[in-house]
């Protein structure tokens, strides 16, 4: 039988919280929570969580924020964003740090330790959330890891029901 994680510690956040994460977040890869007033916060398989709306929308690496996929799914940013090849999808949704070669377009504003996204060449859709080991110019045709994969597809962020 699989352990059931749960969310523990959760408390709501108070507004100015909520609207300092809601504007942390959207400076950090261009979106914002919608309703920044119903944000719970917790502990979940070891992770801080923000959820509203019944789902995570943000959690936390290393004490910065970062989107969720389903936050991403809801409201593609502009920018801070990775195309992959259809070679690599699969890689990229069991988790696998993203490699350059596998990299065809990269947002060139995106700068070495900024939060990314990892989208699909075909539809756009989100993929991974990571953190940028290079910059984006340098991804496109690159060697080597460009990005440490912190959030995918299929794993418990994904996978959690309120």
């Amino acid at each position: 039988m699989a352990h059931e994680l749960r969310v523990r510690r959760r408390a709501r956040l108070r507004g100015k919280e909520a609207a300092a994460l809601s504007a942390q977040l959207a400076d950090s890869v261009g979106v914002g929570i919608e309703d920044a007033q119903a944000i719970d916060s917790g502990d979940y398989d070891k992770i801080k969580v923000y959820i509203t709306g019944g789902r995570i929308a943000v959690f936390e690496h290393e004490g910065r924020p970062f989107p969720s996929l389903r936050l991403l799914l809801e409201k593609p940013p502009k920018a801070k964003h990775v195309t992959v090849d259809m070679g690599a999808i699969k890689f990229v949704c069991n988790g696998a740090d993203i490699m350059a070669p596998g990299v065809v377009d990269a947002d060139p504003g995106i700068a070495t330790g900024d939060a990314v996204w990892v989208r699909e060449e075909t539809h756009g859709k989100p993929l991974a959330v990571g953190l940028a080991l290079v910059p984006g110019r340098d991804m496109v045709r690159g060697k080597g890891k460009a990005i440490k994969s912190l959030h995918h597809v299929g794993d418990s962020l994904w996978e959690f029901e309120d």
